[in-house]
């Protein structure tokens, strides 16, 4: 067993095929084969099924994969130690982003940062803040950014920036006008709700918990898994919402879609870093998290 065929091995995992695994490390779909083929022989039992056109681990190779990840984050830090050790910063650093982080608070960041460090890659994971939780908890990245605290107890997590977000509706609504709605309107009109698992509908939730409403008070007629979803939904008249300020700017400003005042009531929300509480940090992850508590306040 070496290094190389693990990490053959967890592409094909990752990606659920041969052929995308061999396309993604540069060898042919029987070489990818073979050595999975030689690490079951090694292992004395059979690690990937194949079902179909895709193909997925078996027990032990579900077993085998979580090891293997971690087996090769540890060459990674390795490589990032020495690297430091050299006076140098190098290596490969993934980290997540929900929804309004991932996509459009962290890019920016990241193109700062890398200036800094031009040998570094970044992969950047983009997901709801339920699954980026996971996938810090299970080691698949080094840190990431959330729109709701995490209840999760392996994880430490640290406020980091603020946001602010607003009720938004198409240019033609009837409060567009007027630019303002009471609590009572709210809950007549057709609203447009993120999925389970989002920070941003976890924000919505405890911001109208403050002012006495619950989730079933709205008269909720779609759950949209994204962002962009939610914003195409409203300009398609299918109901109002309320989204983060920089996910709606460019629409602000040419009027498509309009901000309205929702009484006193105010919805703002804080971007928490987590990381894994007993993964140890890589030197380049430890560089962007002081990067990012030097930077990130001033972008929201």
């Amino acid at each position: 067993m070496d290094l190389w065929r693990l990490k053959i091995f967890c592409k094909v995992v990752e990606l659920k095929s041969f052929s995308k695994a061999g396309g993604a490390v540069y060898l042919s779909q029987p070489t990818v084969s073979s050595h999975v083929k030689d690490l079951e022989d090694h292992f004395e039992c059979k690690l990937i099924d194949r079902l179909g056109r895709e193909v997925a681990p078996t027990k032990a190779g579900q077993l085998l994969y979580e090891y293997a990840t971690k087996i090769l984050a540890l060459e990674d830090d390795i490589e990032k130690a020495l690297a430091e050790f050299h006076g140098k910063m190098k290596g490969h650093l993934t980290i997540g982003g929900s929804t309004i982080p991932g996509g459009y608070v962290l890019p920016p960041l990241l193109g700062r940062f890398k200036e800094a460090y031009q040998d570094i890659t970044v992969t950047l994971i983009e997901g709801d803040t339920a699954e980026i939780i996971q996938a810090t908890i299970e080691g698949r990245i080094e840190l990431g950014v959330v729109g709701a605290k995490a209840k999760e107890a392996q994880l430490v997590q640290e406020e980091i920036m603020t946001d602010e977000m607003f009720l938004i509706a198409p240019s033609g609504h009837k409060w567009a006008a007027r630019g303002t709605a009471t609590t009572e309107e709210l809950t007549t009109e057709p609203f447009i709700m993120r999925e389970p698992g989002s920070g941003t509908r976890r924000s919505i939730e405890q911001v109208l918990d403050r002012a006495g409403l619950r989730l079933d008070d709205l008269n909720v007629v779609a759950e949209m898994g994204s962002t962009e979803a939610v914003r195409q939904g409203i300009k398609a008249g299918v109901g109002i919402s309320v989204l983060s300020g920089c996910a709606v700017a460019d629409e602000l400003d040419v009027g498509s879609l309009k901000r309205v005042r929702l009484n006193e009531i105010r919805f703002k929300r804080a971007f928490y870093l987590i990381v894994h509480k007993h993964r140890t940090r890589s030197p380049l992850c430890r560089a962007f998290i002081d990067f990012l508590k030097g930077n990130a306040r001033t972008r929201i």
